[in-house]
């Protein structure tokens, strides 16, 4: 379980996409230790004009070749962990060609109970999957 939101330019094919999105997923489970079925993506493309990403004052600028990458998963992970993910992204996308000014990450937490898998039911909260350590 995270669910993971992709946010693209519009341009790229479907194999492209992809391969994003399976870098992108590959990170979070060597990062994080989840299962490799426990994958849950939303990847969204937009037109240029669509997205603004800016450097936050940082100093360098962007291209359509833009990945943003919104992580939601449970909470209880170290600054270290999270850095270490951040950096295993950028290393996964880096291999296919995108910059690092390209790559935005963000990490939002919650709890076990702010899921449900099917069902209507908090499959954590009875039992049916085990809470991740």
């Amino acid at each position: 379980m995270p669910l993971v939101r992709i946010d693209l330019i519009r341009g790229r094919t479907r194999d492209q996409i992809n391969i994003i999105a399976d870098g992108i997923h590959h990170a979070i489970v060597d990062v994080l230790g989840i299962p490799e079925r426990d994958r849950f993506q939303i990847i969204t493309q937009h037109d240029a004009d669509d997205v603004i990403a800016q450097d936050a004052g940082l100093g360098f600028g962007r291209t359509p070749a833009l990945v943003m990458v919104q992580i939601f998963t449970q909470t209880g992970r170290t600054a270290e962990v999270k850095q270490k993910l951040f950096h295993a992204i950028a290393r996964s996308l880096g291999h296919l060609g995108i910059d690092g000014h390209d790559v935005f990450i963000s990490i939002m937490e919650n709890t076990a109970q702010d899921w449900s898998f099917a069902h209507g039911r908090a499959q954590y909260l009875e039992g049916d999957l085990p809470i991740p350590a």
